[in-house]
């Protein structure tokens, strides 16, 4: 498995910006897999964000197309997730996650095996 840690959440007004990092570590799966944002609210579902598979493909949730944008540095085993434009129905706790081919980029929480531990973002009104 990989170890993931997360970073950059924050309280924000409606409209500001964040970026999250998540630093990877141990066996990083080779030249194959999946990386992901996902996020849980109180009270619902994880649900997913953004993935970016190994060969640098992306997806976006519908709520966040257009504001969020995910991206990597594989030379520092990181990967990003820049939210512009946040709203209050973007507070959640924030989790990186990842599997083990780019065959699992979908938003199915079950085909990650490895996840940070998450990072707060609290948007207010």
């Amino acid at each position: 498995q990989v170890q993931l840690v997360e970073s950059g959440g924050g309280s924000v007004q409606a409209g500001g910006s964040l970026r999250l990092s998540c630093a990877a570590s141990g066996y990083t799966y080779g030249g194959n897999y999946c990386m992901a944002w996902f996020r849980q609210a109180p009270g619902k579902e994880r649900e997913g964000v953004a993935f970016i598979a190994s060969g640098g493909g992306t997806g976006y949730a519908y709520s966040v197309k257009d504001r969020f944008t995910i991206s990597r540095d594989s030379a520092k085993n990181a990967l990003y997730l820049q939210m512009n434009s946040l709203k209050p129905g973007d507070t959640a706790m924030y989790y990186c996650a990842a599997a083990p081919s780019e065959k699992y980029c979908t938003y199915a929480v079950a085909f990650y095996n490895s996840w940070g531990q998450g990072t707060q973002v609290t948007v207010s009104s």
